[in-house]
């Protein structure tokens, strides 16, 4: 479980990154809906590649991976909502980061991040059963 949460600390300068590039290089080509969209998907392919890599579920119960999942998820809500309040954002932004309607996918990010122990452990179980 130590383990898992090394990779989840791995996947925040990529996500850090991937904001960064949404802000400056997304945005501006291609307008904030569309930015959105396309970041939120790449970092659920970060997300997706980091742990299908690096955790090691093969020996652990379903039940183990979706606490990891639940895990993963609050600890990116407690990290966004840290950082958000940090850097001077107020509670009502950081609630609107959730809002799908608004074209902000970050809601879908965070389930993302609680599903993949539990989608991981399902792929590489019938990688390893078809072998």
């Amino acid at each position: 479980m130590l383990r898992a949460l090394f990779i989840w600390l791995s996947i925040i300068p990529l996500a850090i990154l991937n904001g960064g590039l949404r802000q400056e290089i997304l945005t501006p080509l291609l307008g904030e809906s569309l930015a959105l969209l396309i970041s939120g998907a790449v970092l659920c392919g970060i997300i997706f590649v980091i742990a299908f890599i690096f955790l090691k579920v093969s020996d652990w119960s379903y039940k183990k991976c979706w606490l990891l999942g639940l895990i993963w998820m609050l600890l990116t809500i407690c990290f966004e909502t840290i950082i958000g309040i940090f850097i001077g954002d107020s509670l009502q932004t950081i609630i609107s980061n959730y809002d799908i309607t608004a074209g902000n996918l970050w809601l879908v990010v965070v389930l993302f991040a609680g599903i993949v122990p539990v989608l991981v452990k399902r792929i590489k179980r019938k990688t390893v059963s078809n072998l």
